[in-house]
């Protein structure tokens, strides 16, 4: 082991850093053990050791980097703190880095923090649209936003060129700071507080045991360790390699300019720092001066072979004027002062973007104990503070406090690693970073990667696509007039889905006519992206795996179909899936596409150690087609020689049939949307002749696609709540309806129990519910998307989380939660008045509890065998 450093032993003010010639003359043949091994000495990794550090596990923290502290990245950072970004969850840590920065300052550490609050100037009527958005929302994550006319802009602010500005937002909590110096700051007190932090120390591997990581091999030795965090910023791919398996960290390195000028007496007005959103330009004032960057279209891979230098700091890459140019002319038209400051140096360095354009944080699904926080997107002065304390509490406590799928590592996939394709969607993420954040915008590079069997035949009947996981999903169908005698002609082009306005989509016509196809004659929907496991074992042990990773009764009859969810130890929804008993030791589970990755990490993580279950990823196997509407029973029955009546295939069950000519098709009797149909999974081999019988037996029932959009709105108007949308890893059953769905009379333990039990007994604090809007012009008023405010009495309760046209209805259609600070009941959900803000614009809506029977020209079925009630069981 390493023995205790004392001050005698080395000479210099930093008793406690240890240089690599130093390090190496302390190791024996015994490896140096520390708890927690921290990867990497810059913003992000200093702030995850000072972290340990508060929580009183300074001794047991060991801080390395291949340099010196500091010495990549940080010390160029723009040192930009703004507390809005995408996601809820993203706000609510840079919070937390504001409470550290701010604590510090007030310390009188010299981090350089000024809190001179942010201008997000708008040029465009939809950006002004998501202005108010943003504002409306500002009331979940507690941020106050001050709304500023373009003349209040220039009052307030002479020195600002605004003719072209619509309008601003000024949030004054916002401010920025030095990273270097908060750097600095950080380590002196991981230091004083018994963290060891070593330099120049390179790692060659990472050691892993029985899927858990042990331990690191090093320049100075092995090190061993119980846990591991990749803060290793451009090299946390690279590092992520060094592991066997691999731990994937999706993030690719791109340039990114600023320019630093000269100090000038423009730079000691109180001046915010300022976001030209439109022009994708900032500017804020540093050291007397000012900088100014901005996020260009078409980045600039850097270290495009995946392998940034080891020894590489920031000598800066060679600024590339020409590139830049673009940004400062914007910058000048904004600030026409700064045509008279003094240029001092124009900064070129290398920022890390992951392929979604949002930070990569948690526990790395290939190997246990190993987390990462990277990828920050050019936020790492947000995220640092928030994200260390995240960091240090997850590896403590053994989870995550909150839901954090939107930004967990677990969300990708291996081909979200590969290097060809990070090159090709790290040129169009830094842009992607000040779009407009119209509603399901898509990314155009990095496409046509996962496709079924069906795309050809999709794409030429009109499909346009969205991208999911990878996976080519048609969100709506274009030119469809039913024009399926045409899918011999040329091949259509690829089309990417787009909506491009807050208001009625482009797109509302075609999804409108699938929809009506569904509910009244028959369509298709392509299902295949869903995640698929088939779960086996010999004996009984994956049914008492199933019946403790589930809340739900899995023990069905062979051919049973049941919807479950998968719960933590807080009660919340791990995952939302549905399981087909195949045979008596056989489950084939159905998950949301977007789990993936997560879903089978959580079930591995269970598995027993003699290996008696076995767990197959089956999503590439199958092709799944969804048949649904009054007509799909009818259809079905021409292709099938199984007798597909309700007393020989009742709703929630699953039997292997013979479409066509193909063999071994498992169809469910369920459609994930409330309407009768079957979810057909067919051997990829015979993908394409099941549908080609579909498509031309369904002609004389007019048949139709169907997209996601579509489907969609028909889970909305019924009342679903789906995973990852709706529900998260803090939602209950009880919270969301779903109580029915829980095994509260058996003996029998699962994840989650005790919480739930807790839970039934205290009561909730918050409940799910529908609400359609009574006063909006679906011409003329902007669209609900989700996350919108939920107010009841005039008070904030709550927000939506989807929302979409309901078609039936014929009104806007929200979902959401409702909160209340003590227990709630269906009482009080019912008597108040409600309205939900949409920009700024509040309208009146009816709420309800449960799953609405819709009007339809057939006969709706009551709820039971032929139609399924998602939402009803109301906790009393």
């Amino acid at each position: 082991m390493l023995k205790k450093i004392s001050a005698s032993q080395f000479s210099g003010k930093d008793l406690m850093t240890i240089s690599h010639r130093k390090t190496k003359r302390l190791l024996t043949s015994s490896a140096m053990k520390k708890k927690y091994v921290i990867c990497g000495a810059g913003l992000q990794g200093t702030a995850v050791a000072h972290a340990f550090s508060l929580m009183g596990l300074g001794k047991d923290t060991l801080l390395l980097d291949q340099g010196r502290v500091g010495g990549g990245t940080t010390k160029y950072a723009a040192g930009f703190v703004g507390v809005y970004k995408q996601t809820p969850v993203e706000s609510m840590l840079v919070k937390e880095s504001l409470a550290l920065y701010r604590k510090l300052h007030d310390e009188g550490h010299d981090i350089g923090w000024n809190q001179c609050g942010s201008l997000l100037l708008a040029q465009t009527r939809d950006r002004v649209t998501a202005f108010r958005r943003m504002k409306a929302a500002a009331v979940q994550r507690d941020i106050h936003c001050e709304w500023l006319q373009p003349e209040a802009i220039e009052k307030r602010y002479p020195y600002l060129a605004t003719k072209d500005v619509l309008a601003g937002i000024f949030i004054p909590e916002d401010g920025t700071i030095l990273p270097e110096k908060l750097c600095n700051v950080l380590v002196h007190q991981c230091k004083a507080n018994g963290v060891t932090v070593v330099e120049n120390c390179n790692v060659s591997s990472i050691l892993c045991k029985a899927g858990k990581v042990v331990g690191a091999e090093t320049s100075i030795g092995r090190i061993d360790c119980d846990y591991l965090i990749n803060c290793a910023g451009l090299w946390a791919r690279a590092l992520g390699k060094q592991s066997r398996p691999v731990v994937r960290v999706p993030v690719q390195a791109c340039q990114h300019h600023h320019l630093v000028t000269k100090q000038t007496e423009l730079a000691t007005n109180p001046m915010p720092a300022i976001r030209d959103m439109d022009a994708s330009v900032y500017l804020r004032v540093r050291d007397g001066g000012f900088l100014i960057g901005g996020l260009e279209p078409n980045a600039k891979p850097v270290f495009e072979d995946g392998t940034p230098p080891a020894n590489w700091e920031p000598k800066f890459l060679e600024p590339d004027w020409d590139y830049f140019t673009p940004s400062l002319e914007k910058a000048l038209k904004r600030f026409p002062a700064l045509r008279d400051v003094m240029l001092e140096r124009l900064v070129c360095g290398p920022e890390t973007f992951a392929p979604d354009g949002k930070w990569v944080v948690g526990e790395a699904p290939e190997v246990d104990n190993y987390f990462v926080a990277a990828g920050m997107n050019t936020m790492g002065s947000s995220s640092a503070g928030g994200v260390g304390k995240l960091i240090a509490q997850w590896v403590v406590e053994g989870r995550a406090p909150y839901p954090l799928y939107a930004l967990d590592v677990q969300r990708f996939l291996p081909l979200h690693n590969n290097r060809k394709f990070l090159l090709a969607r790290a040129k169009e993420v830094p842009s992607w970073m000040n779009q407009v954040p119209y509603p399901f915008n898509e990314f155009r590079s990095g496409r046509k990667l996962r496709m079924s069997p069906l795309y050809a035949r999709l794409r030429d009947a009109g499909a346009v696509f969205g991208q999911v996981m990878g996976f080519e999903r048609a969100s709506w169908y274009e030119s469809e007039e039913n024009d399926l005698d045409d899918q011999d002609n040329a091949p259509k082009p690829f089309r990417v889905s787009y909506c491009n306005t807050f208001m009625k989509p482009p797109w509302f016509s075609n999804v409108r006519d699938e929809y009506w196809a569904c509910r009244e004659s028959v369509a298709v929907a392509n299902y295949s992206s869903f995640t698929k496991f088939d779960l086996k074992s010999s004996e009984t042990q994956v049914t008492d795996l199933l019946q403790y990773l589930c809340s739900n009764d899995v023990d069905i009859p062979v051919g049973g179909v049941i919807h479950t969810g998968m719960q933590n130890e807080r009660g919340g929804y791990e995952n939302d899936v549905s399981l087909a008993r195949i045979n008596d030791n056989h489950y084939m589970m159905i998950a949301p596409t977007v789990q993936q990755t997560k879903c089978l990490a959580w079930i591995r993580r269970y598995l027993p150690k003699d290996g008696s279950v076995s767990v197959s990823d089956v999503t590439s196997t199958y092709t799944s087609i969804c048949v649904m509407g009054p007509m799909s029973r009818s259809l079905l029955m021409e292709l099938t020689d199984v007798d597909m009546s309700p007393r020989s295939f009742p709703f929630f069950t699953c039997q292997e049939i013979d479409i066509g000519h193909a063999s071994g098709v498992r169809a469910m009797n369920l459609t994930h949307v409330g309407e009768l149909g079957w979810v057909l999974y067919i051997p990829n081999e015979y993908a394409l002749h099941v549908y080609d019988r579909l498509i031309e037996h369904g002609k004389k029932y007019g048949i139709r696609h169907c997209g996601w959009f579509a489907t969609r709105t028909l889970r909305i108007e019924r009342f679903y709540a789906f995973w990852g949308q709706d529900l998260d890893a803090n939602t209950t059953p009880l919270e969301c309806g779903r109580a029915f769905r829980v095994k509260f009379n058996s003996n029998m333990d699962f994840l989650g129990k005790e919480a739930l039990v807790r839970q039934r007994e205290a009561g909730v604090r918050r409940m799910y519910v529908q609400l359609l809007l009574e006063d909006h012009d679906m011409e003329l008023d902007p669209w609900p998307w989700g996350g919108e405010p939920i107010y009841r009495d005039g008070k904030y309760v709550g927000m939506t989380t989807t929302a979409g046209y309901g078609f039936t209805f014929g009104k806007q259609v929200c979902l959401g939660f409702v909160t209340k600070k003590d227990r709630i009941t269906p009482d009080w959900i019912s008597s108040g008045q409600y309205e939900i803000d949409i920009a700024g614009i509040r309208f009146s809506a009816t709420v309800s509890l449960r799953s609405p029977t819709l009007p339809s020209r057939y006969k709706e079925p009551a709820p039971g065998p032929e139609r399924y009630a998602a939402t009803r069981n109301i906790p009393k």
